[in-house]
C-alpha cells in the first residue's frame, strides 16, 4: 500500500518540505531521503555533490560543517 501524497516520508520529513529543501552548497542541488548504503536513515543526501546532512530529532540540519561526505570532505566527528 503506498503512502498518502501528503504523508511524512520515512522517519517524518513531510514530502513538500522536501521539495523545498535544497543543498546549501553553491548548487543548491534537491536532496533525497537517507543515504546512499542506507535509504531509511535519518539523512538527507544532496543529489549534486554527495554530501549527508543528518536529520536529528525530525529537523534537518542543512550546516555544511555537519556535513557528511562530498568533494572535500572526509568524515566528520
Amino acid at each position: 500500500m503506498s503512502e498518502p501524497q501528503d504523508a511524512p516520508v520515512g522517519w517524518g520529513i513531510d514530502p513538500v518540505l522536501l521539495e523545498v529543501l535544497a543543498c546549501p552548497a553553491e548548487h543548491h542541488a534537491p536532496l533525497r531521503q537517507g543515504t546512499p548504503d542506507d535509504p531509511a536513515a535519518p539523512a538527507l543526501t544532496c543529489t549534486e555533490c554527495g554530501r549527508i546532512f543528518p536529520v536529528r530529532d525530525g529537523i534537518p540540519v542543512l550546516l555544511l560543517d555537519e556535513a557528511v561526505g562530498g568533494p572535500g570532505l572526509g568524515a566528520v566527528s
